[in-house]
């Protein structure tokens, strides 16, 4: 669900002026926030100031400022070297630092032991999306769902909350699960202009069409997920994997007619040709979930 904030501004700190930072203290700047702001590099820090926000000279400062902390660093190594020895009792650590699961999971053990509330984050937009209404933009919460209701309003300013869950590590796993559906889907776009690249064929041209084409095929997504959670992957096939496997040889003939690297795709047919030899030609591809699957226990 995505939440629009109601609530009078509270003040808060928010740990690290990069650019993603940067755009976080200025929303909520103008939402009438009162912003403590604390960077490395301390000229990033005071660019905000001419903004309204108050420079802190040390992290401790900057989080004994305020209850409500927000981390937007580097990295999970970063938060650590940020916030050693800084007193965090009775503060609300609300972390936007992308990490993995297993970076929330420890950090939040980490806060929890150092008296605070925890909450992990996972930010799906890039920084002119944030304070956009209409961008679309959303971040990712997991962990206190004490936290997460007391700041809703607050976290809300920026873009849109989802909770996903009291598991601090659910917020990235939710974040690199969809960055890596992004990552697959611009490998194959990729491809796709590599292959008309020394064609007649005008690549603004093309765009629309590809465009569209993942557009309506973005939809069996939700396919996948009910064979998944039925365990039954012959379920709605429409296109079984004999006919998907036989059918990439002429994608990969392609590639080599047009003097393209296959790479970007190899790995993927790969994958669902050990899946039919295993005697699932009359299945979905979804098999190659359980593939992909370390120490997997085949069916």
């Amino acid at each position: 669900m995505t939440d629009k904030p109601t609530a009078p501004p509270i003040p808060l700190t928010v740990l690290g002026a990069g650019a993603m930072g940067t755009a976080l203290v200025r929303a909520w700047l103008a939402a009438g926030h009162p912003v403590t702001v604390w960077n490395r590099t301390p000229a990033r820090a005071e660019a905000l100031a001419a903004e309204g926000a108050t420079v802190a000279r040390t992290a401790a400062e900057a989080v004994s400022a305020n209850r409500l902390v927000i981390a937007c660093l580097l990295d999970d190594a970063s938060v650590g070297a940020a916030l050693a020895g800084v007193d965090l009792t009775g503060r609300d650590l609300v972390n936007l630092t992308t990490g993995t699961p297993a970076d929330g999971r420890t950090r939040a053990a980490w806060a929890t032991a150092r008296g605070a509330r925890f909450l992990d984050g996972g930010i799906m937009a890039v920084p002119p999306m944030i304070g956009d209404a209409d961008s679309g933009g959303y971040v990712f919460y997991s962990g206190s769902s004490a936290l997460f209701a007391e700041h809703r309003d607050t976290l809300a300013v920026p873009a849109g909350t989802r909770y996903v869950g009291e598991d601090p590590g659910f917020a990235a796993l939710h974040d690199v699960a969809l960055l890596s559906a992004m990552t697959g889907m611009f490998a194959g776009v990729s491809h796709a202009f590599a292959l008309i690249r020394r064609e007649d064929v005008a690549p603004k041209d093309f765009a629309p069409l590809l465009a569209d084409w993942l557009t309506a095929m973005a939809p069996a997504v939700h396919l996948t997920a009910e064979q998944l959670e039925r365990g039954d992957y012959s379920h709605g096939v429409v296109s079984n994997l004999a006919m998907q496997v036989a059918g990439n040889a002429t994608l990969l003939r392609t590639a080599e007619e047009q003097g393209v690297s296959a790479e970007l795709l190899t790995p993927y047919t790969g994958l669902m040709e050990r899946w039919l030899a295993e005697g699932h030609g009359e299945e979905d591809g979804t098999g190659v979930v359980e593939l992909l699957e370390v120490g997997r226990n085949p069916r």
